[in-house]
Parts: structure tokens; sequence; C-alpha cells
């Protein structure tokens, strides 16, 4: 069980263009529960996260990544649209990068919703011996 006291599924699909000035593309997801503890509330809830990466020099790149969030089982939903700026570096084999970004919610529907958020981020790739990598978000 998850943190909702409910058994939940969460299919996802992403898709990402890679293109001259940087990435374009989405992420899709529904979590749903389908069993658990009868008193705890139903989960139903679909997200979507538009992925816009410009590419700017010295590693630097603007980003605008807001997860739109639609919980059709209470009826809330929200958008939020954000402007960010991120770095990117190598250290020895390792890259790394930060990032930090402003969302305002564009537009609700019911009572709770975020009016601003702030998405900071850190992520570490590791190189494997055979060249690929392994990436960790915190």
């Amino acid at each position: 069980m998850l943190g909702q006291g409910k058994w939940q599924t969460e299919p996802a699909a992403v898709a990402i263009t890679p293109l001259s000035w940087g990435l374009l593309g989405g992420l899709f997801q529904h979590h749903q529960s389908f069993a658990g503890d009868d008193d705890r509330d139903d989960v139903s809830l679909l997200t979507v996260q538009p992925l816009v990466i410009y590419n700017l020099p010295q590693g630097y790149y603007l980003r605008s990544t807001g997860i739109w969030n639609f919980d059709l089982e209470n009826d809330h939903h929200f958008i939020p649209v954000g402007l960010g700026l991120g770095k990117v570096w190598k250290v020895d084999q390792q890259t790394t990068a930060n990032l930090s970004s402003p969302q305002y919610t564009v537009w609700h529907d019911g009572d709770v919703a975020p009016r601003w958020q702030i998405f900071v981020g850190f992520n570490l790739q590791f190189a494997t011996h055979h060249g690929s990598a392994l990436g960790l978000t915190a």
C-alpha cells in the first residue's frame, strides 16, 4: 500500500523529441487505486507534464515543466505554468545539473490549488562500464 492507504497502479507514457534548440515532449501518468482500506479515499489522479527545455550557451538552459493535476475522484484540477533556469556541468566523468523553476497556477477548478510553487532539483548521472548512464534526481 502507498501513502493513501490504498493499492494503486500508475501507468505512464512519455514522448520526447530532441531538437536543435533543446527538447520538447510530455509525461503522462494516471494514479488509480484498486484495493485497500474502505475507510480511505479512492485515488484517481491524472498528471500531464509538458516539457520544454531550451539550451543556452555554457551549459545553461531554460525550462518549463509544470505538472498539471486532474484529481478525477474529487473534481479538483489545477494547471501551473513556470519558467526556470538550469545548469549542466561535468565533474570528472560525472554529469550533474541544478535547476530551479517557480510555477504559477494559471487555471484551477475546486477548492484546493496552490497559487505558487517552486520546483528545485539536483540531478546526478553516473557512467557505467558499458558507456550508458544511470541518472538520479532529487
